[in-house]
Order: structure tokens, then sequence, then C-alpha cells
């Protein structure tokens, strides 16, 4: 598996006796204050009142302001202005985070800036099919725990940080409309610190009537040198609950590599037709790219069909893990596993669509 995570000032000023004093004071004053950045905080110099309140609220505002700088540095900008309302258009959550909302009839999806991640998938009858974890952090402090979440220029562990750095970073809306968004992702000088590559990314999503449709490329823009990546859509999907799933598709007879047995994983051969769920799962299936998650609970199917690009398939369940929501969300990822070797001027297109129906 290839595959890899933002900042505050201060002033004060004194009174005088006289009229004229005064004027010039409060003109200083408004000179000051024009030159501060917006993202100046005042200290305070009221003595807190002895509580675990304050101490409290002090711990969380150095906290936030922690976050803040570690997202900065990733581009995410708080206050940047956006588009608030309840129809499609560009928006903030409660955390500060901006995502494009699209619109479709009934159906709707959400995708937000900060990893270019699709958090939100509905039908028109509203069943939801993408899943988030319930211990996800959605304030930029650290990639968004579900979704369809990349992992670019790596899957995995490896020579730079585990997924590479695709998922924590703030993607550019290049163009917008009701319906479908298009992201882009260049360097940065975070990226650049672990994968100095000439490289632009763009994620195209496209909801229609009855189906979500997202295109992945990765363009190389360099003039000389070609460089080597893997991708993937590391994507949670919702389930009522895993006893009530099957995932179905071209597994059977097929090899995969089990990850969680031995120090190195285990090739074994799939016998079954229907895979299920009862245990903790991370298993690579090489050569298969068309599950079909089949939900008894909620009476739907969902199609994952991988039309272009991405060639194999990861199932992954946390099994057991209650913090992580396990009994709720199975990961039926798409994935590039063996590396692309992309010449200068060449690109890599990812195409995946989800399409839903009855059972």
């Amino acid at each position: 598996s290839v595959v890899k995570d933002h900042n505050i000032f201060s002033k004060t000023l004194n009174n005088t006796s006289s009229t004229m004093k005064l004027s010039l004071a409060i003109t200083s004053l408004a000179a000051s204050l024009s030159a501060t950045s917006a993202f100046t905080v005042q200290p305070s110099y009221n003595m807190p009142a002895r509580s675990s309140v304050v101490l409290d609220a002090s711990r969380a505002a150095l906290k936030k302001a922690s976050r803040g700088k570690w997202s900065e540095s990733r581009g995410i900008v708080e206050g940047a202005p956006a588009t608030t309302g309840s129809g499609a258009g560009l928006m903030k959550n409660d955390e500060g985070l901006e995502y494009v909302k699209l619109s479709n009839g009934g159906a709707s999806a959400e995708v937000y800036l900060y990893g270019g991640v699709v958090t939100s998938y509905k039908d028109a009858e509203g069943v939801e099919y993408i899943a988030v974890r319930p211990d996800a952090k959605m304030d930029g402090s650290k990639p968004i725990s579900g979704g369809l979440s990349h992992c670019w220029p790596q899957f995995g562990p490896g020579e730079i940080q585990q997924h590479g750095f695709a998922r924590n970073v703030n993607w550019t809306v290049k163009s917008m409309t009701d319906t479908s968004v298009e992201l882009e992702m260049a360097p940065s000088d975070y990226t650049k610190e672990m994968w100095d590559k000439e490289f632009l990314c763009t994620f195209s999503v496209e909801l229609e009537a009855d189906q979500l449709k997202t295109n992945m490329i990765v363009n190389n823009v360099g003039s000389e040198e070609a460089f080597d990546f893997q991708a993937a859509l590391h994507s949670y999907f919702t389930v009522s609950s895993l006893d009530k799933l099957e995932i179905t598709g071209s597994f059977e007879g097929k090899e995969f590599l089990n990850k969680l047995v031995g120090d190195a994983g285990e090739m074994q051969t799939e016998d079954r037709s229907a895979i299920t769920i009862s245990e903790e799962y991370d298993r690579v299936y090489k050569g298969v790219n068309d599950p079909v998650l089949k939900d008894a609970g909620t009476g739907k199917a969902l199609n994952v069909m991988n039309e272009k690009g991405w060639e194999d398939t990861v199932i992954w369940n946390p099994y057991g893990n209650e913090g992580m929501g396990y009994n709720n969300f199975v990961c039926v990822e798409s994935v590039k596993f063996d590396p692309v070797t992309l010449d200068a001027g060449a690109s890599w297109e990812g195409v995946l669509v989800l399409k839903p129906e009855s059972l």
C-alpha cells in the first residue's frame, strides 16, 4: 500500500487627563487596530475566577490555537468567507471547515475541501451511503476518519507518512455547480518537504439523480522527471449493522493478502461468493474491483463501480472497536495497489461510480 497532515498576536494603550491628549490617543488607537492582523487575539488582564471551568477553557483555547497553527500550515485558514444555507453551495461546519454541498432533486452529497473528501452521499429517498466515524475530527486537526478518503501518493506505510498527504491538505475549488464540484491539489511547501515532485491532482464529484460519480486525475506537469505513486480511495460505507451486510463481487477463487496473519501477512484464497464480517478485517484483493454492498437492514444495495484506474479492493473493519463505531461501517476501498510510473507530461485517471438500488 502507498501512498501522507495549521496561527495568533497582541497590543495595549494608556489614557491621559487632557482632552487634547485623549483625542490623540483615540487617533493612535484607530491606526494600531487597522494595522493589526484579523487573527490578533487581545490579551485579557482580568483575574480568572478560581474554577475548573476557567482552567479547562484556557486549555481548550491553547489546544484550539495549536490546531489552528497545524491547519494553517496546510492551507486551512479560519475566517475564510463561505456561503451558508440549506441548499447547494460552499458552506462551513460547526468547527469552521469548508465543504461543498451538492443537490440534485432529493439526492445530496457533501465534499470537504480539507482532504478533498466526500463525507456524505444520500439518494433521493434520503438513505445515507457514506460513513464518518464517531471519533472523527472535523476541525482540521487530523485527517477526517471517514468518507471517500484519499490515500496519495502512498497507500499505507512507506517512505513518507502513512497514506501520503492528500487527505490532510486543503484542496482548492476549481469549479462548482449545484450538482458538481472540481477540486485541485498542487504542491506546497508542506508537500515538498516529504515528496518534491511536479504534480497536479484534480478530483471531481458529480451528483446525478441516481448515482454519484468521482474522477481522480493525476498529472505529471514536469518536463523531464517521471515519478511513481500509489493511489486509493479509503472508502467508508454506512451499514445498518455488520450482521445485516454481505459483500458480493468476483471474490470467489481469488487470492488475497490477509494482513492480520503473521508479521507480514499471508496470501490466502477466498472460497466465498459473498463476504460477511464477524472478525477484524484487513484484506487486499488484487484484481477485484466490482464489489456490491448488500444491506438487509436498509433493503439497499450499493454498487461500487470502479470504471477506470482502480484495479483492486481492500476490505477493512476494526471489528469490536466501539469507539470507532465498527458495527455501522465497512471500508471497501478502491485501490491502485501496484505503483504507477508517470512520465513527464503524462496523466493517470481513476473513475469510481456509486450506484444504489433496492434489494
